[in-house]
């Protein structure tokens, strides 16, 4: 990756171009995982900019990651919504992926909604279920915030005590009670991926205390940390990984069961930037 002097200013052109096209800029935005675009659709939408024209943004190289960045009104707000996201298994390092969680935080939005589809470990989730992560792991082996620090960004040693907001934990608690939406709480491990992990990976994942796995999200949320967003995330059970009955899985099994929870999560998600 660039020196961090590059990086800031990539970051930066990128901002600039990004709210010359946009205007005014919204304090909350929703970064849309793995088969979970369909919050996109039933937005009302302003104004669209593929990544590929905004500077310093990844080519997404995955088919279920669109890859746009979208102005619209959800839940009656303005929201910005990253529809796509890009991953460290495509060849990206860890600053490369998160620049578009830079960029956000450099036009001032102050809530990031995060949703990702993920494989179970705990046997109480089942596909289709929605886990509210309320902690996580990271077992990528980088860091985004690697390297020299940019102050004006955020600290040195940014405090991970609450990474997950606790109050709009409780919003999203009280929204899913409205909507009679079924949401569990858990902790998310995340790994690099591509390959899905094998029954001895599972044994130790459920071990060290995680109740679900995925290959995105963490480094994304250690830079909205950074730079003082507060942060809700959303996982969506698209595989049971129990190593005793492990069954094998397609990527066309893993988009049916996000199709499945879509519909929850979009009422979800409409109803907690509702109440922002």
């Amino acid at each position: 990756m660039k020196p961090i002097h590059d990086y800031v200013l990539l970051v930066e052109e990128a901002a600039r171009y990004v709210r010359e096209q946009f205007g005014a800029i919204p304090e909350t935005a929703v970064i849309l995982g793995t088969g979970l675009s369909g919050l996109a659709s039933v937005a009302d939408e302003e104004s669209v900019l593929p990544y590929t024209d905004i500077p310093g943004f990844p080519e997404l190289t995955v088919d279920s990651h669109q890859g746009t960045l979208i102005k619209g009104r959800l839940g009656g707000s303005q929201v910005l919504m990253l529809n796509g996201r890009a991953h460290l298994y495509e060849g990206y390092d860890a600053k490369e992926v998160t620049i578009p969680v830079r960029v956000l935080g450099s036009l001032g939005v102050k809530n990031l909604i995060i949703s990702n589809a993920c494989g179970a470990m705990n046997p109480a989730f089942s596909a289709g279920d929605i886990v509210m992560i309320e902690d996580h792991i990271n077992l990528m082996g980088v860091n985004p915030l690697e390297g020299p620090n940019h102050l004006a960004w955020g600290p040195r040693f940014p405090d991970m005590s609450d990474p997950y907001d606790k109050e709009l934990r409780a919003l999203a608690y009280d929204a899913a009670m409205t909507e009679g939406i079924a949401l569990s709480n858990g902790v998310y491990v995340s790994v690099v991926g591509p390959n899905l992990e094998t029954r001895a990976e599972y044994r130790m994942l459920s071990r060290m205390g995680a109740d679900v796995v995925g290959m995105s999200t963490v480094p994304e949320v250690l830079v909205a940390n950074h730079m003082g967003m507060r942060v809700l995330a959303f996982s969506v059970v698209t595989d049971e990984c129990d190593p005793d009955n492990l069954a094998p899985i397609s990527i066309e099994d893993v988009l049916a069961a996000a199709a499945r929870a879509s519909d929850p999560l979009q009422r979800l998600i409409e109803r907690v930037i509702a109440r922002f």
